[in-house]
């Protein structure tokens, strides 16, 4: 695809996000990325733009949330309320003056008309309309969303005359735009050739509220043209208006951006993502431990638009892969039970990176310390050295999804030193001495250069050494030593992870007490 001029692409809050009504979710997610990587791969510009016209709706905070939720998956927005830009303000609440001066245009231009229909009349031209309606019971649904936003036009006909004399009674309005007829064909970006002839099947839509507030669709023609946008990619249940912004953008006599629709995202049986209990929000997945990486590549990887297929792929070869042509019209089906093999992947991708294993480093240090913190964590096993050790060894090992799995019950015997007694020991083996040497001596003599599984052969043949106690109860009395608990991952695991260092004092310490 050819860009020959400057890209300002807009990912907006309400087209997409639960925004205004709620937080970021991953459906909203998929669509800022979807921009942002069409801003980078072009070298354009990425704007967020806050759409808080419908007041009644508004949750405080919300705005701000999403924002720094954007932020936290690394896809910021270049232009937006909290960065701010030449385009601003990117608040639309803080724009209704240049609305209501686009709106007296269309009414002068004869494209607008003002409307005083009472919210009572429109209520019953709904129920009219709904009693007339002859649709069988299993297309009602559908049936109810067209005949709601249908009005029959009737202030359109009003004179100048009438319409003054209703101003002058102090009667409410609103102001609505006249569709016409024979809207021209548009060429989506994603779905192709696209047409549809809104005047046939809605009435008039209101682009200006008795509050003063604009609809959607005025504010964004308005906010699209001023703001400099020369691309939108948004969701697929905005296709069916485009005509309609389409012919507003005539009416202006201003050039549109350019559109792409973006398929439904959907679960992996075909259902509607669930926002109940924040099952889809952002703020919940970076609250259970997930990384912002495997978010932006399970939500890419199960879509389209890319020239490769595969896990683990980062922001940039995103990116270096993505074309716009590639995206599929098919709903991109969404599997979260996959998305801890996606986090694994990711976590150790962060371990392998010098500079992120040193926050990795830190986080690990504030889980220990807010999960063991009132078992008198000796402050050694907090030391930068051996939890990097800690981390590197569970990469190799592959076996956690999650930093914070590291700090759960099994892995307690990584961060607290427990307290055993020769006497509990002793009721497992009574050479619990000549255990403790030997085990000792070879630590000391090959640690470094151990596996889990040869330490697994060295342990064997070293019961072997001994005179009565069978290899079961050897494992017992160093699982004890080392962990203070009877289950948990293998005694060579342990050994292996804690260091000879470590295991060797925790011997002694035993032996000692």
């Amino acid at each position: 695809m050819m860009i020959n001029s400057p890209l300002v692409l807009l990912v907006t809050t309400s087209s997409d996000f639960s925004a205004i009504t709620g937080f970021l979710h991953l459906g909203g997610l998929r669509t800022a990325l979807y921009n942002y990587i069409f801003a980078k791969k072009y070298r354009g510009t990425f704007i967020l733009r806050v759409e808080d016209t419908d007041q009644n709706r508004v949750v405080p905070g919300a705005a701000e949330g999403i924002e720094d939720m954007l932020n936290w998956a690394g896809i910021p927005p270049d232009e937006s309320p909290g960065r701010g830009g030449p385009a601003g303000p990117y608040v639309q609440s803080l724009r209704l003056e240049l609305y209501g001066q686009a709106s007296a245009a269309l009414l002068a231009s004869g494209a607008a008309y003002r409307c005083f229909c009472s919210p009572q009349r429109l209520e019953l031209l709904r129920r009219d309309a709904l009693r007339r309606q002859q649709t069988p019971r299993w297309l009602m649904v559908l049936a109810f969303v067209v005949i709601s936003r249908r009005y029959d036009n009737r202030c359109r006909h009003l004179t100048p005359t009438e319409v003054a004399q209703k101003l002058s009674q102090g009667l409410d309005c609103v102001i609505r735009f006249r569709l016409e007829k024979g809207v021209e064909p548009f060429q989506d970006l994603i779905y192709g050739w696209n047409k549809h002839e809104v005047a046939e099947v809605e009435g008039d839509p209101v682009i200006l509220k008795g509050d003063g507030f604009p609809t959607y669709h005025l504010a964004n023609v308005v906010d699209d043209h001023h703001m400099g946008i020369t691309h939108v990619l948004r969701g697929t249940e905005w296709l069916a208006s485009t005509s309609k912004h389409l012919l507003l953008y005539k009416a202006f006599g201003w050039e549109p951006p350019q559109f792409g629709h973006l398929p439904l995202l959907l679960n992996k049986d075909g259902g509607k993502l669930s926002k109940r209990q924040g099952d889809i929000f952002l703020e919940r997945f970076a609250r259970d431990g997930f990384l912002p990486e495997a978010l932006l590549d399970i939500v890419t990887n199960c879509g389209s638009g890319f020239t490769e297929k595969q896990m683990g792929r980062t922001l940039e070869e995103l990116i270096s892969q993505f074309e716009v042509g590639r995206i599929t019209t098919h709903s991109a089906l969404l599997d979260l039970e996959a998305l801890p093999e996606f986090n694994r992947i990711h976590l150790s991708r962060h371990i392998e990176h010098q500079g992120l294993r040193q926050e990795l480093v830190r986080e690990l240090q504030g889980l220990v310390e807010l999960v063991y913190g009132d078992q008198q964590v000796d402050p050694d096993v907090l030391e930068n050295k051996y939890v990097e050790r800690v981390l590197l060894l569970r990469k190799v090992w592959g076996h956690i999804s999650f930093l914070k799995d590291l700090v759960s019950s099994d892995y307690s015997y990584l961060w607290v030193r427990p307290s055993v007694s020769r006497q509990q020991l002793q009721t497992i083996s009574a050479e619990v001495d000549e255990i403790g040497k030997l085990v000792i001596g070879l630590m000391t003599r090959q640690a470094a250069a151990f596996t889990v599984e040869e330490l697994n052969k060295a342990l064997r043949n070293l019961q072997k050494r001994t005179r009565d106690t069978k290899y079961s109860s050897m494992m017992q009395l160093l699982r004890l030593v080392l962990s203070g608990r009877q289950q948990g991952p293998s005694v060579a695991e342990m050994m292996v992870t804690l260091g000879a260092e470590e295991v060797c004092g925790r011997i002694h310490r035993a032996l000692s007490s």
